[in-house]
């Protein structure tokens, strides 16, 4: 079962590393726009790219483990 999720740790690393790179490129082509739709633009890039280093924290097992929800 641990060669499994080795498996899909990689795969969710290198996802992580494309969506990432792509963000960021996308965000330095939004950077100097003033609309409202591209300030929105801008935010979501940047909230993909936060996503993208939870992912490395999660592949890393740095992010806790949970599922302590209310009873």
């Amino acid at each position: 079962m641990e060669g499994l999720a080795g498996i899909e740790k990689v795969i969710a690393l290198i996802g992580g590393v494309v969506v990432f790179v792509f963000a960021i490129i996308g965000l330095r082509g939004e950077w100097h726009k003033n609309g409202l739709d591209d300030n929105v633009t801008k935010v979501l890039l940047g909230l993909m790219a936060l996503g993208c280093v939870l992912v490395w924290l999660a592949a890393f097992g740095v992010l806790p483990r949970g599922g302590g929800g209310v009873a």
